[in-house]
């Protein structure tokens, strides 16, 4: 029941700050307050569709809990007010995407396994619930998707997600592998801003040579 908790609060938390992230693209893009309202749902609930989709895992999150749509709408609105001090910390946006990232992963993963499947499509699972959401949210504001820019983003989904797999295989505690997969993905996330850690990019010369 606890380890259900946990996971419940990390959720709430995580929808938060993407519906948040969300609403600071929207705002860039001068989107209405529908358009941030929706733009949040969908960065925050996209990335659990797709992969209940793929899993055949019904009813759909937010159609099971439809407070989790009120709450994504509500917490994208709410940052509309609060714009002026969040613009006032340049790193907001990251830290944000950055938790968002990580907590989703475990979600997915934790679902995948919940059903049965193996290591690697729990770990793929728990890849697509994290970063999906933002590469909608980064598509429909016509951004090239973060995941895409040769960030380490993919690749801490990945991480934390073999850790939170790799620790349940293991029969450690569920809450203590959760929080340490995430504080883990977390860490390496904001290492790789700060230190502008990036993957090799594939650059190919239009110029032919005769």
């Amino acid at each position: 029941m606890g380890s259900m908790s946990f996971l419940e609060i990390a959720n709430a938390v995580a929808v938060v700050a993407q519906a948040m992230t969300a609403a600071l693209a929207a705002g860039r893009r001068r989107l209405d307050w529908f358009g941030v309202a929706s733009l949040g749902c969908v960065t925050a609930l996209g990335g659990g569709s797709i992969r209940d989709v793929v899993l055949g895992h019904h009813p759909l999150s937010w159609v099971a809990e439809p407070w989790l749509l009120v709450l994504a709408a509500g917490a994208a609105l709410a940052t509309i007010p609060l714009v002026r001090f969040v613009r006032r910390m340049p790193k907001t946006f990251l830290i944000l995407d950055a938790l968002g990232l990580v907590v989703f992963t475990v979600i997915g993963c934790n679902v995948a396994v919940g059903l049965g499947h193996g290591t690697i499509v729990a770990m793929v699972c728990g890849m697509a619930t994290g970063c999906s959401g933002g590469v909608l949210r980064d598509l429909l504001c016509g951004d090239v998707p973060l995941v895409l820019r040769g960030e380490l983003y993919a690749t801490v989904a990945l991480l934390t997600g073999g850790l939170y797999v790799t620790g349940l295989a293991l029969g450690w505690p569920i809450d203590a592998v959760m929080l340490g997969a995430m504080c883990v993905g977390f860490g390496l996330r904001m290492l790789a801003i700060r230190n502008e850690w990036r993957l090799p990019t594939f650059t190919l010369d239009d110029e032919t040579k005769s």
